[in-house]
């Protein structure tokens, strides 16, 4: 613990000594400094830990033996010694100031004479000296030994060549230093107006490819190779266009400085080659522009290549479809390809044949509609490497070529014919819908069926038709709502008579069968993949299944006393059945009642249910958004009202009600009746004004007068209380006057 005590407080005394040693450092480098005779030098020198301004200056001098030769200084002009004011006058020696605390001396074409000790010194800014204020580097010059040359089989040349092919270039670097010195050497190429690096061979025998040259450096495409007699070899593959331009070899030569550390000493380069590389060409054409085949014909399409390689080449020749002639290649399907072995894949319904050196055949047998689209052809030109490798130089894709596929559709005609009609109620009904005329029909071809059902109504209102039945490809029935059930029981039968009839039973026929039926037949085609596809349909006539009836006639109607209301009110509409022909007892006869609104003026929106009351006496409502209400009551055995209470503005609209009549026959069973829709009737709802601002109104009143006393108020609290002011007397001296004589 005691020494841990000395220790700190033996700390502050070292700063404190630190502090008054600390003086100002010049720095040059560590020398000896080796140059080549004729290049230029650069020597660096920096102060710091100075006082004083942040400027500083510099004074350099030169010594050959013992006696310093003043050279330049940064701040005398007459500091210069007579055998150097020459030199620095013409700028061949100079100072380059980098920053305010270092210089560099610049000494142009150095000649053996310079060789020695150079001095930097910088004058005293410091308010005491400390420190040192200059520093000495040795400067070495030797002779230039340094040759490069082009391979004199190929120097200076311009070579011609092709897309695709390989060349070389050669270039000889050799140094007769008397130091010891490391190459480096740098293929250049020139195609505007600068130089890119190609690939380095670095002084300390690394490989080093420039900028966009790496992935062909590692593939092998770009080399650099030593041979002998100091040569430096560049082999360049699969030439581009973008290799075309001059080329050059530059060499630097390098040393290793006091300090372990690389010094570039000189540079020279010479240009080897110019290059010219010539661009492939490649055209591909479809010889047909557009195409329409009818189904199961063959389908014959050409690609005719045509090129300006010369030698050896091996085209690739690949068919692609798509269905929008924008997909790209990959998003297409591949076809056929013929690859440059001329290996084909041909496949049973497509074919792809070598008509000619030029020209490449596509045969797509018994084509069918799936076939249309568009087709495209893509050649490619491969060239041999020295490798034994293949090398793609060009890929071009010709414009697509539209085919259209017409369906061969049969031709035949529906004829629906009823073989047993009811009379009265419970009496079958046999309906048989055939087919004729066919032609075209062969075993790829088959036909099926499907049912439809028309409601008769007294209205003129249109209603769509409804599905009883339908049949897919492989002849599965599908059963409509309508006529599910019945079917499940063995009410209705559907059945295939022949391979050309359709038949459509009702055992036991209803009043609510009464109407149109009619069938519809489809064709359907297969396809190569054994899949089926509709091709054509054929609607018969419709044969209508009535009889009279003893029974009743309703007629139902809606009436409101007053359609137009204000917001808020109570709306009244009453739905009135009347009967015609047949008188029944109340008893004997019951309704089911739906009412429905469209929320348009027109009729073209979809009809939302509000309320329904069941023969039953049930009461259904549906969902409502807005605050009014509504009400669904039986005021009579014939009418029935529907109330809205406090009605708003989205309650307008076309309003109708929907009546399902139920009679009860003598036997005791209640029986269906088709449903009656009566004439909409439109509400409209108006906005009132007065009761709309009335509530709002008085608010604002209330409000105004609250403020306006409570301003009131607080004005007579502010003047009573906080504003009043005392007022003190100021009392008056009271001196006697002065006689004039006193004074």
């Amino acid at each position: 613990m005691r020494h841990r005590g000395e220790r700190a407080s033996c700390l502050p005394l070292l700063l404190l000594l630190l502090a008054f040693c600390r003086g100002r450092v010049v720095r040059v480098p560590k020398g000896p400094l080796i140059r080549v005779m004729g290049t230029e030098v650069v020597i660096p020198c920096n102060v710091s830990d100075y006082d004083g301004p942040s400027e500083q200056n510099f004074d350099w001098e030169f010594s050959r033996e013992t006696d310093f030769l003043r050279i330049v200084s940064t701040w005398d002009s007459t500091f210069t010694s007579e055998e150097y004011q020459k030199r620095v006058g013409h700028g061949d020696i100079k100072l380059r100031r980098t920053s305010n605390d270092a210089v560099e001396l610049v000494i142009r074409n150095i000649q053996p004479t310079d060789q020695g000790r150079y001095k930097c010194s910088t004058p005293s800014t410091d308010a005491t000296v400390q420190g040192n204020y200059d520093a000495e580097v040795q400067v070495k010059v030797i002779s230039d030994g340094l040759s490069v040359s082009g391979s004199k089989a190929r120097s200076s040349v311009s070579l011609g060549l092709s897309e695709g092919d390989s060349f070389k270039l050669r270039c000889s670097a050799i140094t007769t230093s008397p130091e010891h010195t490391h190459l480096h050497v740098t293929w250049q190429i020139k195609g505007g107006s600068t130089w890119r690096d190609i690939l380095s061979l670095t002084h300390e025998g690394k490989f080093h490819p420039g900028p966009g040259y790496e992935e062909r450096y590692r593939n092998g495409d770009i080399r650099l190779d030593t041979g002998a007699n100091d040569t430096y070899r560049l082999s360049v593959s699969q030439a581009s266009s973008v290799d075309g331009g001059a080329y050059r070899c530059l060499v630097s030569e390098w040393v290793r400085g006091a300090d372990s550390s690389w010094q570039k000493i000189q540079e020279k380069s010479v240009e080897i080659a110019s290059v010219a590389i010539q661009r492939t060409a490649l055209d591909v054409v479809i010889s047909t522009s557009n195409v329409s085949v009818t189904e199961r014909d063959s389908l014959d399409l050409t690609c005719n290549i045509t090129t300006d390689r010369s030698g050896i080449f091996q085209p690739e020749v690949l068919w692609y479809f798509s269905a929008s002639p924008d997909d790209t290649l990959s998003d297409a399907q591949v076809l056929l390809s013929v690859d440059r072995d001329s290996i084909v894949s041909d496949s049973t319904l497509i074919s792809l044949s070598h008509v000619d050196r030029n020209s490449y055949r596509l045969l797509v047998r018994e084509v069918d509609v799936e076939d249309s689209g568009y087709y495209f052809c893509q050649a490619a030109v491969w060239v041999p490497l020295h490798n034994g490798s293949w090398h793609k130089v060009v890929e071009r894709t010709s414009a697509p070529v539209s085919v259209v596929v017409t369906a061969l559709e049969p031709d035949y005609e529906v004829f629906l014919n009823a073989s047993k009609t009811p009379k009265f109620s419970d009496d079958p009904t046999e309906l048989n819908c055939r087919i004729t005329n066919a032609q075209d029909t062969e075993a790829n071809i088959r036909f099926t069926v499907s049912w439809y059902y028309r409601q008769r109504l007294r209205s003129d209102d249109v209603v769509t038709e409804e599905l009883l039945a339908t049949m897919d490809a492989d002849w599965t029935l599908l059963l409509g709502d309508r006529s599910r059930e019945r079917t499940q029981n063995g009410e209705i039968i559907f059945s295939k008579k022949a391979a050309d009839i359709f038949s459509l039973r009702i055992q036991w026929t209803s009043e609510s069968d009464r109407g149109d039926y009619f069938c519809v037949i489809s064709a359907w085609s297969r396809h190569r993949n054994n899949s089926w596809v509709k091709s054509k349909d054929v609607t018969s006539a419709s044969v209508s299944i009535f009889w009279a009836t003893q029974g009743p006639v309703f007629n139902v109607s809606v009436h409101s006393g007053n359609p137009t209301i204000y917001q808020g009110e109570l709306a009244d509409l009453l739905c009135i059945v009347t009967t015609e022909g047949m008188a029944l007892e109340p008893d004997d006869m019951s309704f089911d009642v739906s009412w429905f609104a469209v929320r348009s003026f027109a009729l073209d929106r979809e009809p939302i249910l509000l309320a329904s009351l069941d023969r039953r006496g049930i009461v259904m409502q549906s969902r409502r958004n807005g605050s009014s209400d509504l009400s669904l009551e039986r005021i009579s055995p014939l009418e029935f009202r529907l109330r809205v209470h406090g009605c708003e503005d989205h309650d307008f609209g076309n309003h109708y009600c929907v009546v399902t009549p139920w009679v009860r026959s003598a036997t005791g069973v209640w029986q269906r009746e088709p449903d009656i829709k009566a004439k909409p009737i439109f509400l409209s709802v108006k906005m009132d004004v007065l009761n709309a601002f009335k509530y709002p109104l008085l608010i604002g009143i209330g409000l105004a007068t609250v403020i306006g006393l409570l301003s009131c108020l607080i004005g007579y609290c502010s003047s009573r209380w906080c504003c009043k002011k005392e007022v003190q007397e100021t009392r008056r001296e009271r001196r006697r006057l002065m006689s004039m004589e006193m004074d």
